[in-house]
């Protein structure tokens, strides 16, 4: 969690209060609503709908794998020209950001797309080889619904690469982040602790430790952060000094909490007991995050906060409860059927975003 505001801009009690405000609330729409879209997204009886698992490896190696890309940016912001290393960022998030965004809006065009309008259904669909050696390499279906969403995130993407607007940047951010959410599983609570003590020791050693993070943080010109102006008050749309959240501080307790609301399903209980306390405990991390930092004017590493009260919680209602040895156990999360339940599309390019999401906005945490 930072602060992006030159030390002669003091922002307003009021400014500062509807800054965080804001961004804790940003902050909690994807974690919630991918969350609930994950079980959907579980459900799915197709394989090419399943949603990408993370492993105990794949969570062990994360933080080497997330280092290596933090150093890297570092390097190559040192090296080479810092405007055409953002114009290229900027290409590359402009594609996934319409994508994003796109699979985000799928769920509600659905809803709100008009009866009268003619659906037409389309196929977009790459080869490679022939006879038979052929084989798929995209084949995606979709319809007029989609063509729209497509429309309406180009747009949105435009505005980004040309104005660079807070708007459009955290639009697409919470695009990514909700599909980071919804499309990424833990395999277990294991596995999630795992990763989320890994990142605690990453986040902590690269902001108190070097100022590594600090640079790309300042140099990496892409929307893989919520912001918010603190200034918004007295300058209106056009404000300059932002707050602002990396979504690696939302993405990765968010595939934790999503996880836990999987888990109370798979219990068949109709309770929601475990998804309802970490994400009480995601609030109370992040508002102690923002307490600490104004407190020691200060930029904070929000996982040092964060981890301890997502895994911390839940643990301990497990323990009052008597379902520790459940909640540790590999239980199929998403090996059960529900009823009426709506199923959420797939992404326009399966296995596309989400891997790359969850390794480069560890990059501004």
């Amino acid at each position: 969690l930072k602060q992006s505001r030159p030390h002669f801009f003091v922002a307003t009690p009021e400014g500062t209060a509807l800054a965080y405000g804001s961004l804790v609330f940003m902050a909690l729409l994807p974690i919630f609503f991918g969350a609930l879209r994950s079980v959907s997204c579980g459900k799915s009886k197709n394989s090419s709908d399943m949603p990408e698992t993370i492993t105990g490896r794949d969570a062990a190696r994360f933080p080497i794998i997330a280092s290596c890309t933090l150093f890297g940016l570092y390097l190559f912001f040192k090296i080479f020209s810092q405007e055409y290393i953002n114009l290229l960022l900027s290409m590359y998030f402009f594609v996934l950001g319409i994508l994003a965004l796109s699979h985000t809006m799928s769920p509600f065009m659905n809803r709100i797309f008009p009866a009268s309008i003619p659906i037409k259904q389309y196929q977009l669909l790459f080869t490679q080889g022939s006879g038979e050696t052929k084989e798929e390499i995209v084949n995606y279906e979709f319809d007029t619904k989609d063509m729209i969403c497509l429309v309406i995130s180009t747009v949105v993407g435009v505005w980004y690469i040309l104005k660079k607007h807070w708007i459009a940047n955290n639009l697409f951010g919470l695009a990514f982040a909700l599909n980071g959410v919804e499309l990424l599983h833990l395999n277990n609570i294991s596995t999630g602790c795992i990763l989320l003590g890994g990142l605690f020791v990453y986040d902590v050693f690269w902001v108190f430790g070097t100022n590594v993070m600090v640079t790309v943080a300042k140099s990496f010109e892409a929307p893989i952060k919520l912001v918010f102006p603190q200034d918004l008050l007295e300058k209106g749309l056009g404000a300059s000094q932002f707050a602002m959240l990396g979504l690696g501080d939302i993405v990765i307790p968010g595939i934790f909490i999503a996880l836990l609301l999987r888990f109370d399903v798979s219990l068949k209980k109709n309770t929601r007991t475990y998804f309802h306390t970490s994400f009480l405990a995601y609030i109370f991390g992040l508002g102690l995050t923002i307490w600490v930092m104004h407190t020691f004017k200060h930029a904070q590493p929000a996982l040092l906060y964060l981890v301890p009260a997502c895994i911390g919680f839940p643990v301990v209602v497990a323990l009052l409860k008597g379902e520790l040895t459940e909640i540790w156990g590999n239980h199929p999360c998403w090996d059960w059927a529900g009823e009426g339940e709506e199923t959420f599309p797939k992404p326009l390019l399966p296995g596309m975003c989400p891997r790359l999401i969850i390794t480069m906005v560890t990059a501004e945490m």
